[in-house]
C-alpha cells in the first residue's frame, strides 16, 4: 500500500503532543499591534491553545503519521 500524504497546511498549523492532544497558535497577531488591539487582547493571543475535542478528528485525519 502506498504512503498517505500529509496535508502540509495542517502540518504547519498544528502539532500533536506526546499525550495525543492537538495544539495550535492563536490567529490575529501578525499586524495592527500598535493600535486597534487592546493590551489584554494581545496578551491572550500570545498563548497557544488546544483544539476542541470535537474537532481533533478532522485535524488528525490530515496528519496521518503524527500519532
Amino acid at each position: 500500500m502506498p504512503k498517505i500524504k500529509t496535508k502540509k497546511s495542517v502540518a504547519k498549523r498544528f502539532k500533536v503532543t506526546a499525550s495525543g492532544r492537538v495544539k495550535y497558535k492563536r490567529a490575529f497577531k501578525r499586524h495592527n499591534l500598535g493600535h486597534r488591539k487592546t493590551a489584554k487582547r494581545k496578551l491572550r493571543l500570545r498563548k497557544g491553545s488546544y483544539v476542541h475535542p470535537s474537532f481533533v478528528k478532522h485535524v488528525t485525519i490530515n496528519l496521518p503519521y503524527s500519532s
